[in-house]
């Protein structure tokens, strides 16, 4: 073994100590990674005796500092390539190694997500003439980022993304390193201009100085000089003017984020000229005109995004062209008249043309896109009813309709979405029952809703070249294929209404959210008892409608359910007491309905309700109700008069029957027991019943008898009054 030139154990489940092992006496070992272990923490001075290494990597574990005695210990190798990514998150210093600054031959350092601290390590560059890559990103490097005064050729790859670096970018960055590949500087607090330098950057490959506080325009030489630019990203800044230069030579362009800047004017017709164009973003811009049709000759084109900017005019038949998309968002402008009805990629998985001013009715458009997982039309002046051919898209996941003018009933065709996690059809003009076979529906979680495949990468990762020898497994297009898979899920995104307010849902967060929206519409009938069995569902809102009939019992089963709206309907009956079962109900609301009984008992989450969620419910009573302790409020006779007295009948009711029982009861035992009391009642009730006699034989006959001298006396005048009368 002491011949052993190459070691390789990443990708275990390897742990213990390796400070103590043979692997210090490998003396002729020029190979060594560690990568990927349980490994317990060592110090980097327990392989300062590997007199050959040249390549150590130990990626995702855990090196700790060296001790103040081997502070001074000088390391008898000279790497070529180091790899320590994720692997000093321990060091109680958090600056980088010592023994780096004895090293004078690396060719690729990676020391990126360790969280180092300090100045940025201009000594790094200065030290290693030879150096080809530098990967300090996911670091908590300071001021001031400095280059060499010396052109280094030899360096292909720089990515000190994610830092606390600030300043402007500097001016000599391209005459420093004319021959870089690869540019990562974002996230990072860079101000001022984008360098005119880098435009001799011919063998560029990716540029990325997003999320930075530049200003400015693109430089004019930018499209012209960088000619092998297939990655741009200058994303979330504050450059302005023109959106790209009028001349440019970028035909090897794929990939272009200019997104959340202050960009305005017309898409460029330069654009056009990059027939590899894959994806572009201009979002959150103030871009105007209209959609150009030459967007139709970029066959290659798979993902459109031009979201809240201020475009007008319809969308251009030739966007049916464009065969290979899969994302199209088109949301948030000002587009207008109808959506063409050639639009049936197959290949389309999300289309977001919310918030414009799309009309009529929603023709064959999307009939054949099986593919389909979002489609989001909502706030449009869409009319006419959902089509039939709804039920064919199989693989939808998310429906979003809200704020149009559609009307008719609710297909039973949705309830063939087996996939569907969340439907919006609120704010229209739909009418009729709530289809029951909405249980088919499963309404789970799906990773779908986000994803958008791994077919946008490979295209661009053929392209990628290796630094190094394939033993130094440090290719750049892992690297690229993992920056750019999570900024797509970033830009898949849907807004959704629920706990009272809207909020936009996207990445994983978005793959877990389920719901049903179909208030403010016209719908009548009963709740189906179906909808109890969406128990993967997290928010039902079937508010403003005509709903009748009873709270189903069913919605007990709603497990995971966080937000529930019922209110404004005409549901009466009592409100389930089985409903407080749901742990997760965070908003609860059933105000403006015909319910009656007792509310909910204050447990769980129903303890946290407020009276809110009940009033307009004249019969509902109890907490936190104010008319806790009566049920019916009599009405007042004045309309000035206080009203506020209440009375509960059935008490009233119980009281009366008891009391007049007790008094009778209490009577005959007295009457049974006192023989005294029972001559005096049995006397009194003879006096009554004399009097009584008396009244009707002498004092009734006396006044018969007065009645009728009166009218032997006035008989005339009764006759002439009854004569007039006639």
């Amino acid at each position: 073994m002491t011949a052993l030139r190459v070691l390789n154990l990443e990708f275990n489940n390897f742990n213990g100590s390796i400070s103590h092992s043979p692997t210090s006496n490998l003396q002729s070992l020029e190979f060594l990674s560690l990568s990927h272990n349980h490994f317990n923490p060592a110090t980097i001075s327990s392989f300062f005796n590997l007199l050959k290494i040249k390549i150590f990597k130990s990626d995702n574990n855990t090196l700790v500092d060296e001790t103040v005695s081997q502070r001074s210990w000088t390391p008898y190798f000279q790497l070529k390539v180091l790899s320590l990514s994720s692997s000093l998150a321990r060091r109680p210093t958090r600056t980088i190694p010592k023994f780096l600054r004895y090293q004078y031959k690396l060719q690729a350092i990676d020391l990126s997500h360790n969280n180092l601290v300090g100045q940025f390590p201009t000594w790094l560059l200065d030290n290693n003439t030879r150096l080809e890559i530098l990967n300090l990103r996911n670091n908590s490097f300071t001021n001031p980022f400095q280059v060499p005064y010396r052109p280094n050729p030899h360096i292909r790859n720089i990515d000190i993304s994610n830092n606390d670096l600030g300043g402007p970018i500097p001016t000599n960055l391209g005459l420093v390193f004319p021959n870089l590949w690869h540019l990562n500087m974002s996230q990072n607090a860079f101000v001022g201009i984008i360098p005119s330098s880098l435009v001799i950057l011919v063998s560029l490959i990716t540029l990325d100085l997003s999320s930075n506080y530049l200003s400015g325009t693109i430089p004019n030489h930018l499209a012209m000089g960088c000619s092998n630019l297939a990655y741009l990203k200058l994303s979330n800044n504050k450059l302005r003017g023109h959106l790209f230069p009028a001349k440019s030579n970028l035909t090897q362009l794929q990939f272009l984020y200019l997104d959340n800047n202050q960009f305005s004017g017309k898409i460029p017709y330069s654009l056009s000229r990059s027939a590899y164009l894959t994806a572009f973003d201009f979002s959150s811009n103030s871009l105007s005109g209209m959609l150009p049709r030459w967007i139709g000759n970029m066959t290659k084109l798979a993902g459109i995004v031009l979201a809240k900017n201020q475009l007008e005019g319809p969308i251009p038949n030739e966007l049916c062209e464009v065969k290979q998309i899969i994302f199209l968002d088109l949301s948030e402008n000002n587009l207008s008249d109808f959506i063409p009805s050639c639009f049936n990629s197959l290949n389309i998985k999300h289309v977001h043309l919310g918030k414009n001013r799309l009309s009529g009715p929603i023709t064959s458009a999307f009939k054949n896109s099986s593919a389909l997982v979002t489609l989001d039309l909502r706030d449009n002046r869409l009319t006419g009813n959902i089509p039939d051919f709804i039920g064919n898209l199989s693989s939808l996941s998310i429906l979003l309709l809200k704020a149009n003018h559609l009307q008719g009933r609710i297909p039973i065709q949705i309830c063939l979405l087996g996939n569907l996690t969340m439907l919006d059809l609120s704010n229209n003009s739909f009418t009729g029952p709530i289809p029951r076979c909405l249980n088919n529906i499963s309404f789970g979680a799906s990773d779908q809703k986000s994803n958008l495949g791994s077919r946008w990468i490979v295209s661009f990762v053929s392209g990628a070249s290796t630094y190094l020898e394939t033993k130094s497994h440090m290719n750049t297009g892992y690297d690229l294929f993992v920056a750019f898979f999570s900024e797509v899920d970033a830009r898949q995104e849907a807004e959704f209404t629920t706990k009272n307010r809207t909020d936009s849902y996207k990445g994983n967060i978005l793959n877990y959210m389920s719901g049903i929206d179909l208030s403010c519409n016209c719908l009548s009938g009963e709740i189906p008892l179906e909808l109890g069995d969406l128990s993967n569902i997290r928010a039902l809102n079937l508010s403003h409608n005509n709903l009748t009939g009873s709270i189903p019992t069913t919605f007990s089963k709603l497990e995971l359910i966080e937000s529930l709206d019922l209110s404004h309907n005409k549901l009466n009956g009592s409100i389930p007491p089985q409903l407080i079962e749901l742990n997760f109900l965070a908003v609860f609301s059933v105000a403006d309905n015909n319910l009656l009984g007792r509310t909910p008992e204050r447990k769980g989450q129903f303890g946290t309700f407020d009276e809110s969620s009940y009033k307009g419910n004249p019969l509902l009573y109890g907490p936190p109700l104010l008319n806790s302790w009566n049920k019916t409020r009599l009405p007042s006779n004045h309309k000035g008069e206080e009203s506020d007295g209440f009375i509960d009948m059935d008490f009233f009711y119980i009281n009366f029957g008891v009391s007049y029982t007790t008094m009778l009861l209490g009577i005959v035992a007295v009457l049974c027991i006192n023989p005294f009391w029972r001559q005096v009642w049995f006397s009194f009730i003879e006096v009554c019943i004399t009097k009584s006699f008396c009244f009707f034989v002498c004092d009734f006959s006396q006044v018969v008898l007065y009645f009728l001298k009166y009218v032997a006396l006035h008989n005339d005048e009764i006759c002439i009054c009854l004569y007039a009368c006639s």
